[in-house]
């Protein structure tokens, strides 16, 4: 933890998430902001947990052994948080969690696997995604005096984040910048992978995402999408 703070590129994203925040006034009311990071923390556990289990199941399942060695063919939170990407969903709602360390040698079909790999994580957060707003249907459903009660009332706040937080992951990890999903599955699609477009961009993935994340790039593009995924999935179950 020590040397991750060190880190000179980090320290400086965690001030730069932090001045965003307070920028959008976040820091208003310490005790509502608590309260909504409290709110936030089961989606952000489970929302990065399955997808970076998804990553990690669907590569063993395509022959490489490395995720199973690494301890990530799990659900458990502790193997899958990344501290940066942990700090950017909690300060402004996007963000990612530790990368699934693969090895495209022990593919059966390296091409093919990579891109179900990289496929695999947003659609298992569409599907929790999916699952949860379900729950809160037939929690209306069967619950209703409960879910109109001041603990349903919580319980409903926390069940919709946990849908919002998976749209959110499944949708920025679509974008097609370095390291996020979105890169890899145009890299498999339009096999770039040995061309010197594939190394220029994957060098400056990190410099670009501070870049439009600093700006709420990210924010104005992908929060329509976003409530549009939520407003789709609430028509089907309401």
């Amino acid at each position: 933890m020590n040397r991750f703070l060190r880190n000179p590129t980090v320290m400086f994203f965690i001030l730069l998430m932090a001045f965003q925040a307070m920028r959008s006034g976040q820091y208003g009311n310490p005790m509502q902001w608590l309260m909504s990071i409290i709110v936030l923390l089961p989606g952000i556990l489970i929302g990065l947990s399955f997808h970076e289990y998804a990553h990690a199941k669907v590569a063993t399942l395509c022959g490489d052994p490395t995720p199973k060695m690494q301890g990530r063919v799990t659900i458990n939170p502790a193997a899958h948080l990344d501290p940066i990407g942990l700090l950017a969903l909690i300060f402004i709602r996007f963000g990612w969690g530790k990368p699934v360390m693969i090895n495209p040698a022990n593919f059966r079909k390296p091409r093919r696997d990579e891109l179900l790999v990289a496929l695999s994580g947003v659609v298992m957060n569409l599907i929790i995604a999916a699952v949860f707003m379900g729950i809160l249907r037939l929690l209306y459903e069967y619950q209703f005096g409960f879910m109109i009660s001041d603990l349903g009332r919580i319980l409903n706040e926390i069940l919709i984040q946990i849908v919002i937080i998976n749209i959110v992951l499944m949708i920025f990890n679509l974008l097609p910048i370095p390291p996020l999903d979105g890169f890899n599955i145009l890299t498999q699609i339009f096999n770039l992978r040995n061309t010197k477009f594939y190394y220029q961009v994957y060098d400056k993935g990190f410099l670009i995402l501070i870049i439009l994340i600093l700006f709420n790039i990210t924010g104005r593009v992908l929060t329509p999408m976003v409530y549009y995924v939520f407003n789709f999935l609430y028509g089907i179950f309401f």
